[in-house]
């Protein structure tokens, strides 16, 4: 097998339908296990992939492993499947808060390692994905990491002590930024507006918001100056968010994420 999940929840999900999707491996190339029986049939129905229950058999047929258990399974999982993983073999975690140096001294042996936090945006493609590779990793092997993380989405390497910034900028995020969906949505409701079509311009007004910044290469505050007549609603719209501390409770809500993530 070309490559193989260990745990296929949404994200693992996510990952291997784009993969599938772009044509870098066929589903008969890839093989998951989980420990539900529940996920493992959804898999093998939605997916078509080759499906398994035990660990270790993944380890013994993929070419490049993907950990993609919640954080507090990552230590029994690495114990049972560390005397399987081969010198050549890439190790990909999506974890957060599981550093290189832990992963290492899990695996207890030299092991080819990536640390990953990718978002959930990548269920419709649009992922970001903050990659770290430890020293055994080559050129070649992050290249390939990459071609994976670039089927839902893309990637940015970063040093590992941003790593928990990763997860708080993007990671959770989504979250964040479905609650001001929300919140704008329930505001149009409460004018008038019928609650699906309110969801539908709040969505799109972010949507489009969020590629102005990334195609135009214009700082957000130039961005936000380009809104905002002299006198007008905008304008008074953002006086109240400053008012009620919009951008000082960003701020701090990915402060507390940033450290929770180091204290995994």
């Amino acid at each position: 097998m070309k490559i193989g999940f260990i745990g296929c929840g949404n994200m693992a999900s996510a990952m291997i339908g784009g993969i599938i999707a772009k044509g870098l491996y066929k589903a008969e190339e890839i093989i998951v296990s989980d420990a539900m029986d529940e996920s493992l049939a959804k898999a093998k129905a939605n997916l078509k992939v080759n499906t398994v229950k035990d660990n270790k058999e993944v380890v013994k047929q993929a070419e490049i492993i993907v950990l993609s258990v919640k954080p507090q399974f990552y230590e029994e999982v690495i114990e049972a499947i560390c005397k399987e993983v081969r010198d050549e073999q890439l190790v990909i975690t999506i974890a957060p808060g599981k550093t290189l140096k832990w992963l290492d001294e899990n695996f207890g042996k030299p092991v080819k390692l990536i640390r990953c936090m990718p978002n959930t945006p990548a269920l419709v493609g649009e992922g970001i994905t903050g990659v770290c590779p430890n020293e055994n990793v080559t050129e070649e092997e992050l290249k390939k990491a990459g071609e994976i993380l670039n089927c839902f989405g893309s990637y940015e390497v970063v040093p590992e002590h941003l790593m928990d910034v990763v997860v708080s900028v993007s990671g959770s995020s989504p979250a964040y930024v479905f609650m001001f969906i929300e919140a704008m949505a329930d505001a149009a409701v409460a004018d008038g507006m019928p609650r699906a079509q309110a969801y539908k311009f709040a969505a799109q007004s972010v949507l489009g918001s969020a590629r102005m910044v990334l195609e135009t290469g214009k700082h957000p505050g130039e961005l936000k100056d380009m809104v905002c007549s002299p006198a007008g609603t905008t304008i008074e719209a953002v006086r109240v968010l400053e008012e009620k501390g919009f951008r000082s409770s960003v701020i701090e809500a990915m402060k507390a994420c940033a450290e929770k993530s180091r204290s995994l």
